[in-house]
């Protein structure tokens, strides 16, 4: 579900007495000498999921001097897939669309219920070239029964408007420490017993195991302009790092992405959203032969976005997602040698107005994701209730 039909930002106003609710939960964020985002990183991801909390408490004691924005809400889902849920969730324009590789072994491991604290402090100022506006966002994902699947984002942009028709958007994406699952640790190998593998990599015995994590860091480069009434153009560029623990670390790749976005408001009430995404990365394990585990690939993405306000406090978002993966690696063994992976998705959001301070959503996601070297697919259902409310 794009966050971007979330509910609008609402001006902060717990300031009031509200202060020293929560010495201890500022002190082990902020320490001595302020924030630290050193502690951030060194975050473990059952206690990441957190640092949505923090940042809250920190939104409050601004929000007494009246110079900050906030945006908050708390998402309840219901996943029918832990090991996906991460990659669907994230499949939009506006988030993370292409996912670390998902190896077959790590699907399919089972429902949870997960909830999504996410809080977004901005402040706007102007300047001789317009109107600048810095945004923080923490976001949070706690797996109830699954925890070890529980982690934190963080992002981190500023935006420059020099005019009602022309903006350049910085942004800093950080997702420490994502717990993929437990998968097959690669060992190297002499090539004539890589040649003799079985068909599809199956293995014939008992496979070492371990746990597989990822640390990903993007910045992205918008410019957004209005071409015509009614008409906007977003041509974005980003490049990143996903950085996996000792054990996977052929699997470390750099990546860069390029796309334009098309914005058409059809009316007052409707708008249309229309992107592509070329993206190309290259992993350590092109230059590991022995280990046959190259994940480089070329993700060409797809999506639409309809939103449309009616009965006067009802907005209806609906989307459609297309990405294929084609991995490049040309690797003697590599179950990836030749493969593709496509993925289709759908999904259905419903905000209703309370009021100007309190508004409920409702949606649901499905995806499915099938391979070329694989018979079958692998289906993911997200169902959602959430709430915002203002301070």
């Amino acid at each position: 579900m794009s966050e971007g039909t979330k509910p609008a930002r609402v001006h902060s106003q717990v300031g009031r007495g509200r202060q020293g609710s929560r010495p201890a939960l500022l002190a082990w964020c902020a320490g001595a000498g302020g924030w630290s985002w050193r502690r951030w990183a060194t975050l473990r991801p059952a206690h990441a999921a957190a640092a949505a909390l923090c940042l809250s408490a920190s939104a409050e004691v601004s929000g007494a001097q009246g110079a900050w924005t906030a945006k908050t809400h708390g998402t309840l889902f219901y996943t029918d897939d832990v090991g996906v849920f991460s990659a669907t969730r994230r499949l939009s324009l506006d988030n993370d669309p292409t996912q670390p590789a998902l190896d077959n072994r790590l699907t399919g491991q089972g429902s949870d219920v997960v909830f999504e604290p996410m809080l977004d402090v901005a402040r706007s100022f102007t300047n001789a070239y317009g109107t600048t506006t810095l945004d923080l966002r923490g976001q949070g994902f706690v797996y109830f029964d699954q925890s070890v699947y529980s982690h934190g984002t963080l992002r981190v942009q500023a935006k420059q408007a020099f005019s009602d028709k022309t903006a350049l958007l910085f942004r800093y994406y950080y997702a420490p420490d994502l717990y993929l699952g437990e998968n097959v640790v690669r060992v190297p190998r002499d090539p004539e017993e890589i040649r003799a593998e079985r068909p599809g990599g199956e293995e014939s015995g008992p496979v070492p195991l371990a746990a597989e994590r990822v640390t990903s860091q993007i910045g992205m480069l918008r410019v957004d302009q209005e071409l015509t009434t009614g008409i906007g153009l977003r041509l974005l560029g980003r490049c990143g790092t996903r950085r996996y623990n000792d054990t996977f670390r052929q699997r470390d790749l750099n990546f860069w992405t390029l796309g334009p976005h098309v914005v058409w408001t059809l009316a007052e009430a409707i708008t249309l959203t229309v992107g592509y995404h070329y993206e190309k990365g290259t992993a350590n394990g092109a230059n590991q032969p022995l280990l046959a585990d190259d994940v480089s690939y070329v993700n060409n993405y797809a999506s639409t976005e309809l939103e449309i306000e009616f009965a006067e406090r009802f907005t209806l978002m609906s989307g459609l997602h297309f990405e294929r993966n084609d991995w490049t690696s040309s690797l003697v063994g590599d179950e990836r040698n030749g493969a593709f992976e496509t993925v289709w998705q759908g999904e259905l959001l419903l905000t209703y107005r309370l009021s100007e301070e309190a508004k409920f959503y409702g949606g649901v996601q499905h995806s499915n994701r099938s391979e070329n070297v694989r018979a079958g697919s692998v289906p993911n259902t997200n169902v959602a209730v959430g709430v915002q409310a203002s301070f």
